[in-house]
C-alpha cells in the first residue's frame, strides 16, 4: 500500500467518523432524531443558553451540523463544509468555555475537537476517496479555503459576541440591589 494510498484511507475513516457524528447531531436538532429535541427542543435549549432568536438560531446550528457533516463525510465542498463545522463548533464551544477544558466538568473538549478536526479536514481536503476528487474539485478551488474559513470565524464571531452582550445584559438586569421581580 502506498502512503498516497494510506493518507486517502485515513481521510476517508477521518471525514467519515467526523462527518458523521456532526450530522447526527445537526439531525437530532432539526428533526428529534436520536433522542433529539427537534428544532423547538433545541429553541428552548438556545434560549437558555442566550442564543436570540433562539428558532432561528437552532435551525442555524442544525443545518451547520447536519449539512457540515454529511458534506464532510460525502468529501463534497470540503473547505465549506470543515469551515461552516468549525464555526459552528465554535460556538458550541463559547457556551462550555466558562466550564473549563474537560468535558466531564462540562467544558468545552468535545465540540473544540469536532470543531479543530472539522477545520483540519477542511484544509488538508477530502483525498482521493471523495466526491470532491470524483467532481474534478469543482467545489473545492483553492480559493475557496481562505473565503471559507473567513466567513465563518466573521460569523462565529459575531454570533459568539452577540450572545455575550445578551447574557452582560440579562446578568446586568439581574445583579444584586436591582428592585426588578
Amino acid at each position: 500500500m502506498t502512503c498516497h494510498t494510506r493518507r486517502d484511507l485515513g481521510l476517508l475513516a477521518l471525514r467519515l467518523g467526523t462527518g458523521g457524528v456532526l450530522a447526527a447531531h445537526g439531525a437530532q436538532k432539526l428533526f428529534g432524531w436520536f433522542g433529539g429535541g427537534g428544532i423547538e427542543g433545541t429553541a428552548q435549549g438556545m434560549e437558555a443558553m442566550g442564543y436570540h432568536p433562539a428558532r432561528p438560531s437552532a435551525i442555524a446550528s442544525g443545518a451547520v451540523e447536519a449539512g457540515g457533516g454529511l458534506l464532510l463525510a460525502l468529501g463534497l465542498a470540503t473547505p465549506a463544509a470543515g469551515a461552516a463545522a468549525a464555526g459552528g463548533m465554535a460556538g458550541a464551544a463559547a457556551v462550555h468555555a466558562p466550564s473549563g477544558f474537560f468535558a466531564q466538568s462540562g467544558g468545552f473538549e468535545y465540540p473544540g475537537f469536532l470543531g479543530w478536526t472539522a477545520a483540519s479536514i477542511g484544509l488538508a481536503g477530502a483525498g482521493r476517496y471523495s466526491l470532491d476528487h470524483a467532481t474534478g474539485h469543482c467545489f473545492d478551488r483553492h480559493w475557496m479555503v481562505p473565503v471559507a474559513f473567513a466567513a465563518s470565524a466573521a460569523a462565529a464571531v459575531l454570533v459568539i459576541r452577540k450572545r455575550a452582550r445578551g447574557l452582560a445584559a440579562a446578568s446586568d438586569e439581574t445583579a444584586p440591589g436591582d428592585t426588578a421581580p
